[in-house]
């Protein structure tokens, strides 16, 4: 596995699969993007104001940035905030949430995709996910 992104904390995660080489991209990009598929909401913001919402899913990802997909088109310009719950759990036990905020870059309408530059970033914890200690499952463990 890949260590890929880091937060504003200085936290480092791993990811799955590895970065798409120079070979495979047609841009000339400073950061490696990670093709991963996650779910995620946005915001389309105007000021405080919270112009749009809705949900998408990631086609890769970078510390620069991320290409999404969603059922409805963005603006080619903005503001925006996502939010990806992210697959691995902070010392296994606690969930994260990956929060970037930036600019539209581009917006496909034909493809529903949107690149937004990345500006600010952090991971949040969304609580600690119990794990079963009973006798059972114990046992069923082993």
């Amino acid at each position: 596995m890949e260590t890929t992104l880091s937060s504003s904390h200085g936290l480092l995660l791993e990811t799955p699969g590895a970065p798409l080489r120079s070979e495979e991209r047609t841009d000339q990009r400073a950061r490696d993007r990670y093709p991963i598929s996650l779910e995620l909401q946005y915001k389309v913001l105007r000021g405080s104001r919270v112009e749009q919402t809705g949900t998408g899913r990631t086609l890769n990802i970078s510390s620069g940035g991320v290409l999404f997909e969603t059922d409805s088109r963005l603006p080619q310009r903005g503001l925006v905030e996502v939010a990806m719950q992210w697959p691995y759990l902070l010392q296994g036990v606690c969930g994260l949430k990956l929060v970037m905020r930036g600019h539209i870059v581009r917006s496909v309408a034909n493809r529903r995709e949107t690149a937004v530059r990345a500006e600010f970033r952090e991971f949040r914890t969304t609580g600690v996910r119990r794990q079963d200690t009973s006798p059972k499952a114990a046992l069923s463990a082993r």
